[in-house]
């Protein structure tokens, strides 16, 4: 018998035999398992009852009359926690676990295999324990982006499904500091009971929601306005490249920036329970170019600096009785320096493409004695499409050497650069994927992806929206030139048509394939049947990221050959792709960022005139 499970355990063993336990009565729970836990078996109970003739009961006695399904307990001894040991003989399941969170997954697994078996199991024996102790997802909520508490409520529960137990919200400026209102006035910010409402909901399933507030760079939210230009490295802003920015996005490295962020920890750590805190502290691009640049200079480098302002923000972190995580690319830059973090630190080692360097780079965090988590990412962002083919090797690259080099964690990360314009279903295929990996490489390296989406997000029996998602992210390898964390039609929808360096390296030719593409795929959204509550809206979601990408591509071809594109012609396109992104936004997110995410489509009206 095949039986399809996802994540697919670590072991399992499938006999010949077909137990008949349709007969089954009962499902008997260990009395000292938690309310919790027990809540969850209620959960498995109402959910397979329908798949036997009389509803199951549980129960923490011993039935004098008929026979126990399932039977649940803690293991003795022999099972590390979150393992679980589940096998099924004539006698019924017996399920044991190394904790409560390894009961909670076994839980999951056994509601996949009755769904499947109902009453007629196979006899099997299932082993099943995680590569990372903490595997969770990374959701960028300070891009524009803020999902309403609904949506945030529903990727619990598919993180649940895929048994992670690690929830990050990154938050720049969407949290509401009572003292900091005009940075947020405008972007419907997380408010403390929400966060706390949240933390309940994830605590519920072994899902641990982490605090996440950066701390050094990526502050530029604050000190654009006038009141925070003094806690500024470059209150003027500054030009890295082809980038400037008109005010500062790093914080000067002193005591009254430590102070300030003392007061804003004070206010926002006290909300959630975990003991991790996630400061940040990545891509402080301009330090050592303004206030600490004597120091840069008395110092030898900007790295250093980084360092010491590093170690005041640990002290911090300490007084408020968390361990620090920070994201490791700064220190990185000369790693002989990683020897003189603190040994309770958390580096956490990000990189999103095909080609990061997880082997090097972790290699350095083990060697320092540093423990450190491996970050890549869903490859969704900037790409409108998504770019299947990248987020499926960095995710599995980031298992291979995180598990090689002993990460204690796996942290899959969903960014919104430049206004957030992916859509929801886009990052699904990242989310599951990453989640098998984390959970067993070796057991999940080569899952049906299509098929996983289809039975646990979807609920399309057709088979087609799964595939056709995965379809859409792999359009963008039609044009011959890789545009790294962003796909061509990203690129071509946001950027000026006639663009020289955006139009570089792509052919008409390849355009031309991708819309056609882009044409099938709309096409095949007719025959999709996904029946989940948000069916129809995931089938207007992926009609909208369609119509957007492929208007990417009309706006090159446009610039190619403009005899024969009527620019004015394809302005109310755009207008409609802006309408549309207006009303798909708002179905799953707070009003606030919208209108600065629309104004980046916005921007290209005049380019039709």
């Amino acid at each position: 018998m095949s039986l399809e499970l996802f994540p697919m355990p670590r072991k399992m063993k499938v006999g010949k035999d077909v137990l008949d336990l349709t007969n089954a009565r009962w499902i008997k729970v260990a009395p000292g398992l938690s309310a919790r836990l027990k809540g969850h078996v209620h959960a498995l109970a109402r959910h397979v009852s329908a798949l036997f003739p009389r509803p199951l009961q549980v129960t923490a006695g011993d039935p004098a009359a008929g026979a126990v399904l399932l039977s649940i307990d803690l293991a003795k001894r022999g099972l590390d926690p979150q393992a679980y040991r589940a096998k099924a003989t004539a006698d019924g399941i017996e399920l044991t676990a190394g904790d409560e969170a390894g009961l909670f997954y076994g839980l999951r697994t056994l509601r996949r295999l009755l769904a499947q078996t109902g009453g007629r199991v196979p006899a099997l024996t299932i082993e099943d324990s995680p590569d990372f102790p903490a595997r969770g997802i990374m959701l960028d909520i300070s891009r524009c982006k803020v999902p309403t508490m609904e949506t945030l409520y529903a990727l619990v529960d598919l993180m649940a499904e895929l048994k992670l137990n690690h929830f990050q919200l990154y938050v720049e400026h969407t949290f509401a500091f009572s003292e900091h209102e005009i940075v947020w006035h405008d972007a419907s910010p997380m408010t403390p009971q929400e966060v706390q409402a949240l933390e309940a909901y994830c605590a519920d399933r072994y899902i641990e929601l982490v605090p996440n507030l950066n701390s050094f760079g990526h502050v530029e939210r604050y000190l654009r306005h006038p009141e925070y230009r003094n806690l500024a490295e470059c209150p003027d802003g500054f030009t890295r490249g082809r980038m400037h920015s008109p005010y500062g996005t790093t914080l000067r490295p002193n005591r009254n920036s430590l102070r300030f962020l003392d007061s804003l920890y004070r206010e926002f750590l006290p909300n959630f329970s975990s003991r991790c805190f996630n400061v940040g502290c990545d891509e402080t691009w301009e330090l050592g170019q303004g206030w600490s640049r004597k120091r840069a200079e008395e110092l030898g480098s900007s790295t250093r600096v980084y360092l010491d302002f590093l170690l005041g923000i640990h002290k911090l972190v300490q007084k408020h009785g968390r361990t620090m995580m920070f994201w490791g690319d700064i220190i990185l830059r000369q790693p002989e320096l990683i020897a003189e973090l603190p040994k309770d630190i958390i580096a956490l080692e990000w990189g999103y493409g095909a080609q990061h360097d997880f082997n090097g780079r972790c290699r350095h965090f083990r060697e320092a004695g540093v423990p450190f988590f491996v970050c890549p990412g869903t490859s969704t962002w900037q790409s409108l499409t998504g770019r299947l083919t990248n987020a499926v090797t960095n995710l599995r690259n980031a298992a291979r050497y995180g598990q090689e080099h002993g990460a204690i964690g796996y942290l899959n990360t969903d960014w919104g650069d430049l206004g957030h314009h992916q859509y929801l279903p886009i990052s699904y295929p990242g989310f599951l994927t990453g989640a098998a990996l984390s959970w067993c490489l070796k057991a999940n390296r080569d899952a049906d992806l299509p098929a996983a989406l289809n039975r646990l997000v979807f609920h399309d029996r057709t088979g087609c929206t799964g595939r056709l998602v995965c379809d859409l992210g792999r359009v963008l390898e039609v044009v011959p030139r890789d545009f790294g964390n962003k796909t061509p039609y990203q690129q071509l929808l946001f950027r000026p048509i006639g663009d020289e360096e955006t139009l570089k390296g792509i052919t008409a030719g390849s355009l031309r394939k991708s819309i056609a593409r882009f044409d099938k795929l709309e096409a095949q959204l007719a025959d999709a049947r996904p029946e989940a509550p948000d069916g129809e809206l995931v089938k207007a979601e992926l009609r909208g990221a369609i119509e957007m990408a492929r208007h990417g591509a009309e706006r090159g071809l446009a610039a190619m050959e403009p005899e024969r594109w009527d620019r004015a012609a394809m302005r109310p396109k755009l207008q409609h792709i802006i309408g549309q992104h207006q009303e798909l936004w708002l179905a799953r997110n707070r009003p606030g960022g919208l209108a600065e995410s629309t104004d980046y489509l916005r921007r290209r009206l005049p380019d039709y005139d």
